[in-house]
């Protein structure tokens, strides 16, 4: 077998008693064909781009979508067990290169022409220890390396089969899968008890909010909060409006959004507990600020100008109950011209809840969201740690002491 390198770095990162190998000398290759549907035709389950996500193993097919086809794909086009696939063209790019591992047992699968198969020719190694190496971005880091850069727009077979692939003896990719494995595990384990957190809490907010409404007080949103456009304050820290996380320093979205060019005079300043409307909030409701800073002059500053319990607005204004009911009345325009009407927003008759009310159920549903947020902090630590350790065990900078080798023969 050939062990020729492509890269000397790469070959320097694995141990010198594992085997290194083109990835096409140990797979076969084979692009996905273009599919036309026909009415009257035979159903059959395709995996395509979209069916990649965050996932890296699919065993229930039933997830995929079917299309009829006036003739089924040859045999040479269809999924098998311990297949990987990989994403070889994406419009967005971010899933070039992703790779999944299948196991369509005895189901009928094609996949796509935006992807490439490949099938293992030895069992020198196992698919799923390929895949933990791609998991831990050993083909990211092969095209870095030839100056490819990470951000590729195409994936090819000669890209994927000049790739060195490392292989360890069988009772090291054994304990190897076996370590990763128990990362996974707890990563799947969290992620269950956040899903089960985040129904809860939906559950709350539907107990605690979206059942009372019509039992609380009604007043004009004028009332409540002004309109506040202060301006000419740029020595403030500059923040953003985001959807999934309120208000926050644009710093923390860096690389991700554009910084003004220019004078920032016309921004608006925005005080810890003010709210933030955007022109699209009618998809994902109001933004609570916990900072001072300037935001874009898109967004019309909200002020609490009666006393008021903060934190139960934060929630009432995510909530479905406010985006479906009250919201939707202040939305103008027609599908991608939607918009919020502030002159209508600010007519509107918002619940106003007795105080103490207000107190009991935000330190209810501040309780509840924490718990998410910690179990949500648990896991991105889970799986930056977990990525580390692929990178050092996948590599061989760290080895894996095995004392049953006589087990396989070693």
């Amino acid at each position: 077998m050939n062990t020729r390198k492509i890269h000397p770095i790469l070959h320097r990162r694995f141990p010198l008693h594992w085997l290194t190998v083109k990835f096409g000398e140990i797979a076969e290759f084979k692009n996905g064909i273009n599919f036309k549907s026909n009415e009257k035709g035979n159903m059959i389950k395709i995996l395509g781009v979209g069916d990649f996500g965050n996932l890296s193993l699919i065993r229930d097919m039933s997830l995929l979508s079917q299309v009829p086809l006036e003739k089924l794909p040859s045999e040479k086009f269809l999924l098998k067990n311990g297949d990987l696939v990989f994403v070889r063209s994406n419009g967005t790019k971010k899933l070039v290169g992703r790779c999944l591992l299948v196991y369509p047992e005895d189901e009928i699968v094609s996949f796509s022409g935006f992807t490439i198969r490949a099938r293992l020719k030895t069992d020198l190694i196992t698919p799923e220890f390929i895949s933990q190496l791609m998991q831990g971005g050993l083909l990211r880091l092969a095209l870095r390396h030839e100056g490819r850069g990470t951000n590729i727009s195409n994936l090819n077979q000669s890209m994927l089969s000049n790739l060195i692939i490392p292989i360890p003896p069988k009772y090291e990719q054994d304990m190897l899968l076996s370590l990763i494995t128990e990362w996974d595990a707890a990563l799947k384990k969290t992620w269950r008890l956040i899903i089960a957190k985040e129904e809860r809490f939906c559950w709350l907010i539907h107990s605690l909010i979206n059942n009372r409404c019509n039992d609380w007080n009604h007043i004009p949103t004028h009332e409540i909060f002004d309109t506040i456009s202060e301006k000419k304050n740029d020595n403030e820290e500059l923040l953003s409006v985001t959807q999934d996380h309120g208000v926050i320093p644009r710093t923390v979205l860096e690389g991700r959004v554009m910084s003004p060019e220019g004078s920032t005079d016309s921004y608006k300043l925005i005080r810890k507990g003010d709210f933030a409307v955007s022109l699209r909030s009618f998809q994902g409701g109001i933004e609570y600020s916990q900072y001072q800073g300037i935001i874009s002059p898109a967004y019309t500053v909200l002020r609490p100008k009666i006393k008021l319990h903060d934190d139960f607005y934060r929630h009432f204004f995510k909530s479905y109950i406010f985006i479906e009911k009250y919201l939707s009345i202040s939305v103008i325009g027609i599908r991608d011209g939607k918009q919020i009407s502030i002159p209508d927003f600010m007519t509107l008759k918002l619940p106003y809840p007795p105080m103490e009310e207000q107190k009991s159920i935000s330190a209810i549903l501040n309780n509840a969201h924490q718990e998410i947020d910690l179990l949500k902090q648990q896991a991105e630590a889970y799986r930056k740690q977990k990525r580390g350790l692929m990178q050092k065990l996948l590599t061989g900078q760290w080895r894996v002491v095995v004392e049953e080798r006589v087990k396989y023969g070693e």
